[in-house]
């Protein structure tokens, strides 16, 4: 049985099931082990981890404990109280037509990172004019509120990763800023410039190194950590940017407890736009394939990025995040109430648990559907979502479903 543990009660003899903390964090060589010396409580205790999962089948037992499945209820009623709440954004209506459109802008977007980073690579400045265009269409498709380029951006492949994830954490963070509010299109513009450059020191990092499959050494995990330094000192040197788009750069690993790193910062020393990247690199993160884990679905990392509130991340800030992005993103596959399974196709606008969404199969009947598009918020609609589902599970691609009309 996996059980959720807090780090004050682990006992010699418990097996780690899960460390509960964001990937590269920990220094241990697995997530999973059992735990023989009272230095490696100690060890675990100065990660700053508050809760821990132990598999009780393997090692020693923690009566009181609650169960995986226990404490990822009470996280999801959480969780779900704030996506019920209204959501004042407009949403866009042409479907189709955005959907084609986001894609031709990841497709553009991969291209033009994939170019710069690689002139950052061989020593030529950054491209700040390359670069520009792209961000200018990443905001414009955001501010469309349609979510599909966001979306987009969860699908990845391993050889381009971090052009891919550069990409996603731009259109993530000018999500997030414009969810938030109050910021213009010129500064989320900047803001997105800094999600696109916000890696661009990984380009100084050894290819044996930023490409290891295994786990990272205590000095190549070192190594690895200078990429915010080489970026941020790369980026001084060719062009004069803005004060947010450095502090992105600067700041997306710095942690709201003071766990991060390079300079260790924590709470109001790390700027508002800095803690929201840092949300924003976590979340793109742990719902991408890497050869270190597989991927999470959207609401599994929601309710990770949920669960560090407080410690990683500003708490007000994780609910502002969950409200933006939404627990169901465009191409989430749902369980309905009727048995029936959908994809989402767009954000509910007054309650994010009622979204749009295209029904692909029926499990009692166990057959696929002819796709039909419903909206949980029409006040006639008795359907409701009961739940998430994975994908692969039923041997669906919900990204199939969209973009192809009824």
């Amino acid at each position: 049985m996996i059980k959720k543990v807090n780090t004050s009660d682990l006992k010699v003899g418990m097996f780690i099931h899960d460390l509960n903390v964001p990937w590269l964090q920990h220094n241990f060589a697995s997530n999973r082990f059992m735990l023989l010396t009272e230095k490696q409580i100690e060890k675990i205790v100065k990660l700053q981890i508050s809760d821990v999962l132990i598999d009780t089948s393997k090692g020693r037992d923690a009566t009181h404990a609650p169960t995986k499945e226990e404490a990822e209820s009470e996280l999801m009623e959480m969780i779900l109280d704030i996506a019920s709440e209204p959501d004042p954004v407009s949403k866009a209506n042409n479907l189709e037509m955005q959907w084609a459109e986001s894609k031709q802008i990841h497709t553009e977007a991969v291209k033009v990172v994939s170019d710069v980073l690689t002139d950052a690579r061989i020593g030529k400045h950054v491209s700040v004019e390359k670069a520009a265009p792209i961000v200018s269409d990443i905001t414009k498709a955001v501010l469309g509120n349609d979510g599909t380029l966001v979306s987009l951006c969860r699908i990845k492949q391993r050889d381009s990763y971090t052009f891919q994830h550069s990409v996603s954490i731009s259109a993530l963070l000018v999500t997030f800023c414009n969810a938030v509010g109050g910021y213009s299109e010129d500064e989320l513009h900047e803001i997105g410039l800094g999600g696109l450059f916000h890696d661009v020191g990984k380009m100084r990092i050894p290819n044996q190194i930023l490409n290891k499959p295994g786990k990272l050494s205590d000095s190549e995990f070192a190594v690895m950590r200078s990429h915010v330094t080489e970026g941020v000192e790369y980026l001084r040197a060719g062009h004069s940017l803005s004060e947010s788009t450095m502090k992105i750069v600067e700041e997306h690993h710095e942690r709201f407890d003071g766990s991060g790193y390079p300079r260790g910062i924590s709470r109001s020393a790390i700027s508002r736009i800095g803690q929201m990247a840092s949300i924003v690199d976590v979340y793109d993160a742990i719902t991408s394939i890497r050869v270190y884990h597989k991927a999470l679905e959207p609401i599994n990392a929601m309710q990770l990025i949920y669960e560090w509130g407080g410690k990683h991340f500003d708490n007000s800030l994780v609910h502002q995040f969950i409200k933006g992005v939404g627990i169901y993103p465009v191409g989430s596959l749902v369980r309905l109430e009727s048995a029936r399974l959908a994809v989402v196709l767009r954000q509910g606008q007054n309650n994010l648990l009622k979204p749009l969404v295209r029904l692909v199969f029926d499990t009692r009947l166990g057959y696929q559907l002819p796709p039909t598009d419903l909206d949980l918020a029409t006040p006639s609609c008795q359907d409701i979502i009961v739940g998430y589902e994975v994908p692969t599970t039923w041997g669906i691609d919900p990204f199939h479903f969209i973009g192809k009309g009824k």
